[in-house]
C-alpha cells in the first residue's frame, strides 16, 4: 500500500472529481490519502472532510511546504505525490509497487494533456523519455520513504520549481523510472492564459534555472507572468 500525498489550495472545482478517481482506479482500498491544504479560501477543506477516510491537515502555503508535511505523517513506505488537477492511470498504485520491487526507488508516469492539441500531444510524447528536461510535477511522483529522507524532502525555498529541483536531485542518484502509463493532467493554464504564452514562460523558467537564477528570482517571474 501507498501513501498518496496530494497538496491543495482553492481546488473546490476539482477535488471531488479527483478523489472519487482515485478510489475507482486503485486495486488496494487500504491506501492512505493525504490532503494537505494550503490556507484553501473556498470550500476545499469542507468538502475533503466529508471523507472520513482520508487526512486531512494544513500547512504553510507553497507545494514544497505542503508536501514535505504530508510526508511527516504518512504511515507506508512509499509516497505519492500527486498534484490536484491530475488524474492516474488504472491500477497506478500496483504498477508503482511492480517498480518498487524491481528496485526502482523513484519514478513517475508518462502524461497526457485533457486537451487535444498538437504541441501539447507532442509534449506528452516527450515524456516517455527518461531524461530529466522531460520532467515536471504534472507527472506526479513515487518514492520510497527512505529515499525522500535520504534527499531531504523538498527544498522549501521554491515556492515554484520545486518538482524539477527535486527530481534533478534523483537524476544525478540514477534513481529514476519512468512507467509507461498516461497520468491525465489538466491543460487549464494553458487554456486561460494560452499555449504559446505560457510555453515560452515555462521555457524562461527553465533557462533562468539553468543559469543560476534563486529560487525567489523564479517566484517572482512566476508571479509577474503566470499567476499575477
Amino acid at each position: 500500500m501507498i501513501s498518496i500525498i496530494i497538496p491543495v489550495f482553492n481546488e473546490e472545482t476539482g477535488i471531488v472529481r479527483l478523489l472519487d478517481h482515485l478510489k475507482n482506479t486503485s486495486l488496494f482500498p487500504n491506501n492512505e490519502i493525504i490532503i494537505v491544504d494550503g490556507g484553501s479560501k473556498d470550500k476545499t477543506p469542507e468538502i475533503v472532510k466529508n471523507y472520513s477516510d482520508i487526512v486531512f491537515v494544513s500547512s504553510e502555503k507553497g507545494r514544497a511546504k505542503q508536501m514535505n508535511a504530508g510526508a511527516q505523517i504518512a504511515k507506508f513506505d512509499v509516497l505519492y505525490f500527486l498534484h490536484a488537477d491530475s488524474l492516474p492511470p488504472p491500477s497506478f498504485d500496483q504498477l508503482i509497487l511492480n517498480e518498487i520491487k524491481r528496485d526502482k526507488h523513484a519514478g513517475c508516469f508518462q502524461m497526457k494533456f485533457d486537451m487535444d492539441h498538437w504541441w501539447l500531444n507532442l509534449m506528452g510524447w516527450f515524456t516517455k523519455f527518461n531524461h530529466k528536461a522531460c520532467r515536471g510535477g504534472d507527472q506526479s511522483l513515487f518514492i520510497t520513504k527512505s529515499l525522500f529522507k535520504e534527499m531531504g524532502g523538498y527544498n522549501e525555498t521554491f515556492v515554484v520549481y520545486e518538482d524539477n529541483e527535486f527530481i534533478g536531485k534523483l537524476y544525478k542518484k540514477k534513481a529514476f523510472a519512468v512507467i509507461p502509463a498516461f497520468i491525465t493532467t489538466s491543460a487549464r493554464k494553458y487554456e486561460e492564459i494560452g499555449i504559446w504564452k505560457l510555453q515560452l514562460y515555462f521555457a524562461n523558467i527553465y533557462l533562468k534555472r539553468l543559469r543560476g537564477a534563486s529560487p525567489e528570482e523564479l517566484h517572482q517571474y512566476y508571479k509577474r507572468r503566470i499567476n499575477p
